[in-house]
């Protein structure tokens, strides 16, 4: 799980500070504000992590990537090309991180990892991305354990150097020579391990980080429409998609897994707990997919809504169940220890429903599977008032800790903007409550009151006849 994240220079953010990472994490503002570029960085870090091309440092994106960010300019603050991308962010590990060293017999352990990295384009030529630096920190519950990391260094000649601190790399006889460049932007090459003694363990972390970003599953905010008709040859896919145009495939490769809300609660099938979010969302009253034939891999999804006795297709009841149903299944099909990144996960909900839909992000952090912990965590970007107030009634009541929920506001009113944390106290209270937030609705209740008045003073009336009221 992600537990902090910083970014510098990238897209409209000259830095972001320090952000911390809840198991909700929340980013709120205007229209081009920015708070979609944090979890677009952290996309494209994924798609670098699984690209097959090893020695680029970013992948930014072609035509079926979840993000298209295009060259080094387009990305980086004001297109600025001398400027370099600097960014960091610790995640706790699922199995502690712990090594020995075969020189000194001491062991190093620990259960956090904190990267941070800076990429740029050459100084020399402004065409070639370089790594200007990766660094690790392995930290236990003292505070550090030890560091690694790779240096960039143009002069005398392009290499790389590694440098580690609490940990003394030993090199083996034989020539000196400097390794290769790193892999992508946060591995170590095999000449690091073939050149020392005692280098075995920065493998682990190339592992570490790849787990890291293996974890983490996108849904943006245009999904596909609903169909009446949907394929399923049996093979189970590892998400929803970018645009939940596996939610099927995925409800019905999750029918024989359970899921529970509750150390000591029943595990409900899968396709009965997203029956029950859209029920208590006002949204339906019954749904179920089922086969068309025995015959053929072919599916129908069907539906009753509220105050209709008969089950139609998916299609034929309101654009807003088939747009939320990607969001639903996306929050119980991922895996345990996964990260969620969802952009507007609300949209086409009508208020109410969006205030219910904080509900189920509060029982899917809380959900079990197995007999433990899902540990799935949640980064979403999102417009919805009615979304956090409900989350604020809920931290108030005590149903969810005000620790579990982290909310920020990027403000465009000041140069450079900024992301400022909405500090939440035990009562739900937002402390820093930004002016004009989700607009001015004071204003609004005023300048209705006095135009109402004014009407009323100068004798208009409606048309119907009566003075308006």
């Amino acid at each position: 799980m992600l537990r902090e994240l910083r970014i510098k220079n990238f897209k409209g953010w000259q830095d972001t500070g320090s952000i911390r990472m809840a198991p909700i994490t929340l980013f709120f503002g205007t229209n081009s504000s920015g708070k979609s570029s944090i979890g677009q960085f952290l996309i494209m870090l994924k798609q670098t992590a699984e690209s097959p091309d090893r020695k680029a440092v970013f992948y930014p994106g072609g035509k079926n990537s979840a993000v298209q960010l295009g060259s080094y300019q387009e990305m980086v603050y004001h297109r600025d090309v001398n400027a370099k991308i600097e960014f960091e962010y610790k995640w706790t590990t699922v199995e502690p991180f712990s090594t020995k060293d075969p020189v000194s017999n001491q062991s190093f352990s620990g259960d956090t990892l904190l990267f941070n990295a800076l990429v740029g384009l050459d100084d020399a030529d402004h065409r070639s991305l370089i790594l200007d630096r990766l660094k690790y920190q392995i930290i236990n519950k003292g505070g550090q354990s030890l560091s690694i990391g790779m240096k960039y260094r143009s002069k005398p000649k392009a290499q790389y150097k590694v440098d580690s601190e609490g940990y003394s790399l030993v090199r083996k006889q034989g020539r000196v020579w400097q390794p290769g460049p790193p892999v992508r932007f946060y591995g170590f090459p095999d000449e690091v391990v073939a050149y020392h003694q005692n280098a075995d363990f920065v493998q682990e972390l190339n592992l570490r980080h790849e787990k890291l970003f293996r974890s983490i599953c996108y849904l943006g905010p245009l999904r596909t429409k609903a169909e009446r008709l949907y394929s399923w040859t049996g093979i189970e896919p590892e998400s929803v998609g970018y645009a939940g145009e596996n939610t099927v495939a995925a409800m019905l490769a999750a029918r024989s897994r359970k899921i529970s809300f509750g150390p000591h609660k029943r595990g409900k099938a899968f396709e009965q707990v997203i029956a029950e979010k859209l029920k208590a969302m006002g949204l339906i009253e019954d749904f179920e997919v089922a086969p068309i034939s025995k015959q053929r891999q072919e599916y129908e999804v069907k539906v009753r809504a509220k105050g209709s006795k008969d089950l139609v297709d998916l299609p034929d009841v309101g654009f807003g169940v088939s747009q939320v149903l990607p969001v639903l299944v996306e929050c119980f099909y991922a895996p345990h220890d996964s990260i969620i990144i969802m952009e507007q996960p609300e949209i086409h909900l009508h208020p109410s429903a969006q205030a219910d839909l904080a509900d189920v992000m509060i029982d899917m952090i809380s959900s079990r599977e197995d007999g433990k912990d899902r540990n799935v965590q949640l980064i979403i970007e999102t417009h919805s008032e009615h979304f956090l107030r409900r989350l604020q009634r809920r931290i108030a009541e005590g149903t969810v800790k005000k620790d579990k929920v982290s909310a920020y506001f990027a403000n465009v009113s000041k140069a450079p903007a900024t992301l400022e944390p909405l500090q939440i106290d035990m009562f739900g209270t937002i402390q820093n409550w930004p002016p004009n937030f989700f607009g001015d609705e004071m204003e609004d209740i005023t300048q209705q009151a006095k135009a109402a008045m004014q009407r009323r003073v100068k004798g208009e009336k409606g048309s119907e006849g009566h003075l308006d009221d």
